[in-house]
């Protein structure tokens, strides 16, 4: 192998230190992917709250800032979840191509 990567030139100390970024920026984006799976379980709570039937104004109120709220975290979770997608794309870039002089 270190004759490849030399031929490439780069040492195989850049090449483990590539790997080793790698793995952390996967595990960042594995990290990312459980917030977003954790935003959706409150999201689902908020649906639960939303179906609370309160005929009053007050009622109506909470349930329409509800609402907004989880339209807010929707969104927070799609790019959430399309951000993780884009960091372990990466991690498998940098873990698969070392550079040479890190």
């Amino acid at each position: 192998m270190s004759g490849i990567l030399m031929a490439a030139g780069v040492t195989e100390p850049d090449a483990l230190q590539c790997i080793s970024r790698g793995v952390e920026i996967q595990k960042l984006g594995w990290r990312m992917s459980v917030c977003a799976d954790q935003a959706d379980s409150v999201l689902a709570r908020l649906a639960q709250l939303q179906l609370e039937q309160w005929e009053s104004p007050a009622g109506n109120a909470y349930r329409t800032t509800l609402a907004l709220q989880a339209a807010s975290l929707r969104r927070g979770r799609d790019s959430l979840r399309e951000s993780a997608a884009a960091t372990l794309r990466h991690a498998q870039k940098v873990a698969a191509k070392p550079q040479p002089g890190f």
